[in-house]
């Protein structure tokens, strides 16, 4: 009976992913391993609530922290042959930006360790677009070719993780993918989610210049898609890969298309303002975070408005070609989806 080991759950997307496993969500591609059978084994935080994860048969608990080698050879104990997805990593650390060092790189490398040592056979670790910072132009996409260019810690972080990842396969003990994610939506969404929709819903959402820069964005769905079908697809051992909806938005529809659905669909009343400002506040933002995160300190808000001027998108060619990836749902339907996850969980936006 196949064995499937999760990181990051009861996080966003192993959340997702392991009910995906379990055959509890539709809209990702069926597994070749049937959902009604088959272990599902989740890392989880000793201090983390796991209600977001049951009920559910086939599920197994094992507490530990990615940072703690012994736990984490605990977690991968009794998984020869097994496929491990790597989902777990921090992306807005709490203060300290050693934190992205400490967990992402250091708890991933603590991982692959233990992994080669119990014998795990495929080993899929989420990356970032980070890793490649932003476009140089509007009409420019990042491929698998494109060279490292991390945006600040973190993208630093996920960049030095990657290398790890490669160290491993070069020594021959594992199969890895690696899969680069954009900005991610759907249900199971965490807070700052939701934040982002209660700002478009009092008017609060920010457009820096035209808003016309370009997000790649990747529904949830649609990445468990390719976590599943980089399980055993022999062409993807040792490569990488860019996961996102088939195109990119301008920030203006990603805004304009979260209000409407609100507004037509969800009888949910908006203000019909934007929070306008020059495109110089995110170059301007940009550099503040630069020297806050300098002094090992970290600030969301700040960071999120540095971003907000740029075109970070992706092409996803090399995903479809060799994985089969087809990316079905795209903006509104997963907008829609996101809000009605938020509306069925009485949670007030």
């Amino acid at each position: 009976m196949a064995l499937n080991l999760i990181t990051g759950a009861p996080g966003w997307i192993g959340t997702r992913f392991v009910r995906t496993l379990l055959g509890q969500t539709s809209g990702a591609l069926p597994m070749s391993q049937p959902a009604s059978e088959g272990q599902v084994r989740c890392l989880v935080l000793p201090d983390q609530g796991v209600s977001a994860l049951l009920p559910a048969d086939r599920l197994e608990i094992v507490r530990g922290d990615l940072r703690n080698l012994d736990e984490v050879r605990a977690f991968a104990r009794g998984a020869e042959g097994a496929t491990l997805y790597h989902c777990a990593g921090v992306i807005h650390v709490s203060r300290f930006v050693r934190e992205y060092m400490e967990v992402n790189v250091l708890g991933t490398q603590h991982l692959l360790q233990a992994a080669e040592e119990a014998g795990i056979r495929r080993v899929i670790v989420l990356s970032s677009n980070s890793v490649a910072g932003a476009n140089p132009r509007r009409d420019h996409r990042f491929d698998e070719n494109s060279p490292y260019n991390p945006y600040m810690n973190y993208g630093r972080s996920k960049m030095l993780m990657e290398q790890a990842v490669h160290e491993a396969q070069s020594r021959g003990k594992l199969e890895t993918v690696i899969l680069r994610p954009t900005w991610f939506y759907g249900p199971d969404q965490p807070e700052r989610q939701t934040t982002f929709f209660r700002m478009i819903k009092n008017g609060q959402a920010p457009i820096l210049g035209d808003g016309g820069g370009l997000r790649s964005m990747t529904y949830i769905d649609n990445l468990c898609q390719a976590m599943l079908l980089s399980a055993d697809n022999p062409v993807a051992v040792g490569q990488t890969y860019w996961v996102a909806d088939r195109r990119p938005y301008p920030m203006t529809e990603i805004v304009d298309t979260v209000e409407r659905l609100m507004e037509t669909e969800f009888g949910i009343p908006v203000a019909h303002k934007r929070l306008r400002l020059p495109s110089l506040a995110g170059d301007v933002a940009q550099v503040v975070d630069m020297l806050v995160q300098k002094a090992g300190l970290y600030h969301q808000k700040i960071h999120v408005l540095s971003e907000m001027n740029k075109t970070i998108a992706c092409s996803i060619e090399r995903a479809e070609r060799e994985l089969g990836y087809d990316p079905t749902v795209e903006l509104e339907e997963g907008m829609r989806r996101s809000l009605a996850w938020c509306v069925s969980h009485g949670i007030d936006i």
